[in-house]
């Protein structure tokens, strides 16, 4: 391998694992934590950090600016706009979380009390847990632009030991106070807390990274081209946190805090595992880029149609898992309970997530070719008809109709967004990405899928039994990816390394 291409496979690990061991320490430590609050305890903590997290609609993603410039103006030595940028930066991020924190802390009584649907006894607990939430959004905002600045520095080691440990750190912590017999106004003082010595930490590494760095209010040159460049940007971001969002708060204002609570965990189980290929792939956006701009659009094309084949791959291998073990998995992780509510919206969603994942490669090829445009609007129509679609499945069918919805609106969109960027914005016909990325390994997967829901519904919950069911089944993924998906020049350089390997140990 070149240098290049193990520089960029080495920051797609060290992304990779930054959001992967926080996720698996996150759902691990779920079932303590309901227990610890409550069902309806739960659903009034997923209520408030969702909130929280809906006002960062107030981000106008300058961070998608400022990791190119940051990046640019470093390689080019250029620390008059380096340090003009960084400051910018940070100056849009404090006026974001100060903003955000006032309106949020002042509204707080009313959204706890008449918006949604808290139970009685609960309204002070929330309104209060509301009020310390918005404090912690304003450290959010100043973490998130710190957070990118390594990132820009291509440093994804140094932001990635920042995810994995606070990223643990926040869950972990939950579960001990709990334990100590604490309730959720403490835990969300506690996640300020861990906050702002995030953000201290965080800029301390930045100036060892940056010992040129100076705060300055000279950055009126850099902000148009920050403003410019994020603009579009913005609408993808608005998207992801509508998708991410909006669902508990319709389901909050409309069902209830217990529905909320099942709801919240069958989709928080299925948005951290498949989610987490987009961490791999992100790398494809600045490669995607340097290509083009040396107008290599073949190799492009090539590496476009091989990564998709492999992560669609990946994702269906989870896919396959999660949805046919979607009741032994919350049976065992939860308990019944959880398992009989749960189950069929795990399944749903994962199944969602899924057909979502199909845009994620695309998206970035077309943003790296420089059409920013297209993935934005795309994004604010997923966002808009999956609002209403989950909207129109809470009223008719409750929290399994807000998992149709995310389905049905993640299908049309995906097949539009598909069908308008192959041949046009991304060097690819439709028909080859189909036939060379989507045909092979989807069909072998979706065999599979139906062999072992049938195997899995006749032993019923025996663990032994679905041990082995599983066990087999990863065995026989792993077995058609190697000999049928992998290339054959990659199934090649596999060999070869296990034979190094081999070598080496004798």
């Amino acid at each position: 391998m070149t240098t290049k291409t193990m520089r960029i496979l080495h920051n797609a690990v060290f992304n990779l694992a930054g959001g992967v061991l926080p996720a698996l320490v996150a759902l691990a430590t779920i079932p303590f934590i309901v227990r610890g609050l409550g069902d309806s305890g739960y659903g009034v903590f997923t209520l408030v950090t969702s909130i929280v997290g809906y006002f960062a609609l107030l981000d106008i993603n300058v961070t998608a600016g400022s990791v190119k410039y940051v990046s640019e103006f470093h390689s080019t030595g250029n620390t008059k706009k380096l340090n003009g940028t960084i400051s910018f930066g940070l100056i849009v991020y404090s006026v974001i979380g100060v903003v955000g924190a006032v309106v949020l802390y002042f509204s707080a009584g009313y959204l706890a009390r008449e918006v949604f649907s808290v139970p009685e006894p609960l309204h002070d607990m929330a309104e209060t847990s509301l009020r310390i939430g918005a404090v912690g959004f304003m450290f959010g905002q100043i973490q998130t632009y710190l957070q990118s600045v390594p990132q820009a520095l291509m440093r994804y080691d140094v932001s990635s030991r920042f995810e994995i440990f606070f990223g643990v750190l926040v869950p972990l912590a939950t579960v001990a106070l709990l334990w100590l017999g604490y309730g959720l106004v403490e835990v969300i003082y506690l996640r300020v807390l861990i906050s702002v010595i995030n953000c201290s930490l965080l800029w301390r590494a930045i100036r060892r990274l940056l010992p040129e760095l100076e705060l300055t209010k000279e950055f009126s040159e850099v902000a148009r081209q920050l403003l410019v460049f994020s603009s579009y940007s913005f609408l993808s971001r608005v998207a992801a946190l509508t998708y991410t969002h909006a669902d508990k708060l319709i389901i909050g204002a409309l069902v209830g805090m217990r529905e909320l609570a099942y709801y919240t965990v069958a989709a928080t189980l299925a948005n951290r595992i498949l989610g987490m290929s987009f961490r791999l792939s992100g790398v494809l956006f600045p490669t995607a880029s340097a290509l083009s701009a040396h107008g290599r659009i073949d190799e492009l094309r090539a590496l476009y149609v091989k990564s998709s084949r492999y992560v669609i791959f990946l994702n269906a291998s989870v896919l396959v898992f999660i949805a046919v073990f979607a009741y032994p998995i919350l049976y065992y992780w939860i308990g019944a309970d959880f398992a009989a509510k749960g189950a069929t919206i795990l399944a749903i969603v994962a199944c969602a997530q899924f057909i979502d994942s199909m845009t994620n490669i695309p998206s970035l090829v077309n943003d790296g070719l420089g059409h920013p445009h297209v993935t934005g609007g795309f994004a604010i129509s997923r966002a808009l008809i999956g609002l209403c679609a989950v909207y129109a499945g809470v009223l008719v069918y409750g929290i399994e109709g807000a998992a149709m919805g995310h389905l049905v609106s993640a299908l049309l969109l995906t097949i539009a967004f598909l069908g308008y960027v192959h041949g046009r914005t991304v060097p690819c016909e439709l028909s080859v990405l189909l036939t060379r990325s989507y045909l092979v390994p989807l069909s072998g997967v979706v065999v599979l899928a139906l062999l072992t829901f049938a195997v899995t519904n006749y032993v019923g919950l025996h663990p032994w039994a679905l041990l082995s069911i599983a066990s087999v089944a990863v065995s026989i993924i792993a077995a058609y990816g190697y000999w049928v998906v992998l290339v054959p020049e990659d199934r090649a350089r596999v060999l070869l390394r296990v034979q190094k390997l081999n070598f080496r140990r004798g």
